[in-house]
């Protein structure tokens, strides 16, 4: 078989396991039914792989004192949105040239042609060796999927490509996700006769100078840190001074900034108590000697920058983002993939591991 026939052969598979994997709900947290489904289907491909909780893992190991290569994905979705004009887990009823439902897009699109990779490197003999790991939880960043793996059970990973929908653009950083709780605290009193400390108007205070505050730090790849106000809410009474106020602050970092030197910096400006949701999720940058970057530069492979966050954040190694489909798809009604995207990236992903 010509590897023309080859990839027609694993495009066709891929698209058949996409749209099983459509047709399966799994929201993070709930990915037990499509991981098993998709262990299945890799064994009675003939793929050895591993199941650790709700992940999957294969290795192509071809000589272990060389570097390995990740292929990411996660199988998880988001829960689907109002609005959809079709029932998001019956991928059956759609235009023969794509592939509708939750999470076509994002992420089973990667998934499927980093599958479909893997597979065909899986009798050669290759340099780097290649690892694929598809994840759970990374959707609502759980710590049973990337983050449980990542330095446990994958600690000789020595670069990645993260899928993602990105149109088969290579994301060489991605800001990271800093989500604040504020809390300005007054006292409560009579509105009538001017008793107490408004608290609102403590918070309004802040959110002014929030809302001036620059980050002296410029990232040369993604410019300076993002930062809003998406959320208030205070009072009880239109007659009571409010003695709490509680708002939201939502800052997409870059890797000028740890999350821990953010939180600080506000926290100096604030009258109000600042509480991270989390700090763990950083920003990311491909490094600037990394292979990975190089490759895509010789295959002529568009770089930018990415405005959302991905399984990236967890990992440490050189890491480059990239995967068939377009983001503006993710987390809307209607998501869907074109068939000739999960080829196309079926051809680039083996064309990068061959020339890397």
């Amino acid at each position: 078989m010509t590897d023309s026939k080859n990839i027609e052969k694993l495009t066709a598979e891929a698209v058949e396991l996409l749209r099983e994997m459509v047709a399966i709900p799994s929201p993070s947290f709930h990915e037990d039914a499509v991981c098993s489904h998709i262990s299945n289907w890799l064994t009675a491909k003939g793929v050895e792989h591993e199941r650790v909780g709700n992940n999957i893992i294969a290795e192509h190991i071809v000589d272990p004192s060389k570097p390995t290569l990740m292929l990411c994905a996660h199988i998880d979705t988001v829960v689907p949105c109002e609005g959809y004009t079709f029932d998001p887990y019956k991928p059956e009823n759609c235009p023969t040239d794509m592939i509708q439902g939750l999470g076509s897009n994002d992420d089973g699109a990667s998934a499927v042609a980093m599958i479909a990779a893997f597979r065909f490197f899986g009798t050669r003999t290759t340099i780097p060796n290649i690892t694929l790991v598809l994840t759970c939880e990374e959707e609502r960043s759980g710590k049973g999927g990337m983050t449980g793996l990542w330095g446990k059970r994958l600690n000789r990973i020595d670069y990645a490509i993260v899928g993602e929908p990105t149109g088969m653009k290579a994301a060489t950083s991605e800001r990271g996700l800093l989500v604040i709780d504020a809390t300005a605290h007054g006292v409560s009193g009579h509105a009538a006769r001017n008793e107490g400390k408004n608290a609102l108007y403590i918070a309004l205070e802040d959110i002014e100078r929030l809302r001036k505050h620059e980050f002296t730090k410029v990232s040369p790849k993604m410019g300076r840190v993002n930062l809003n106000v998406t959320q208030i809410s205070a009072g009880s009474a239109h007659n009571v001074i409010p003695d709490r106020c509680d708002f939201v602050i939502d800052i997409r970092p870059t890797e000028q900034y740890s999350n821990e030197e953010i939180l600080q910096e506000l926290q100096e400006i604030c009258e109000s108590e600042l509480k991270p949701r989390n700090l763990a999720n950083r920003s990311s940058a491909t490094k600037e000697d990394s292979p990975l970057q190089k490759t895509a530069e010789r295959m002529g492979i568009e770089t930018f920058s990415s405005a959302t966050t991905s399984d990236w954040m967890r990992i440490t190694c050189d890491a480059i983002k990239m995967g068939p489909g377009e983001s503006t798809r993710s987390h809307r009604k209607d998501e869907f993939v074109y068939i000739d995207e999960v080829r196309n990236a079926i051809e680039i992903y083996i064309e990068f591991i061959e020339k890397i």
